[in-house]
């Protein structure tokens, strides 16, 4: 009856060790903080974009853009869509913006 067991309980661990790696597989990513996504849309569809500089969101919208393309005026560069630039130009942005802010304290 020994080997029975022997057998029986080999099998159950072979079969544990098979199935733990798959199972891992299957489970939840792990979150990123609270910022999964640097740009995402809010329960009102509205774009934000996270600045990680200053760990906030900001709603981008007309108000926003508006901003932006007077930033890029100010370095003489051309309009390109905010999420095409790189990440140190977008910093950047950021810095420059929280140094301008809205009259609502933005």
């Amino acid at each position: 009856m020994r080997s029975g067991y022997r057998y029986f309980f080999g099998s159950v661990c072979l079969t544990a060790a098979l199935a733990v790696p798959s199972a891992m597989s299957y489970a939840a990513p792990p979150q990123d903080n609270g910022h999964q996504d640097e740009h995402r849309q809010d329960d009102k569809d509205r774009n934000r974009v996270y600045d990680r500089d200053h760990k906030d969101y900001h709603n981008w919208d007309n108000n926003e853009d508006q901003h932006y393309r007077q930033y890029l005026v100010e370095r003489h560069q051309e309009y390109h869509p905010f999420l095409e630039v790189k990440v140190k130009e977008q910093k950047a942005y950021w810095n420059w913006r929280h140094a301008h802010p809205d009259h609502d304290g933005r």
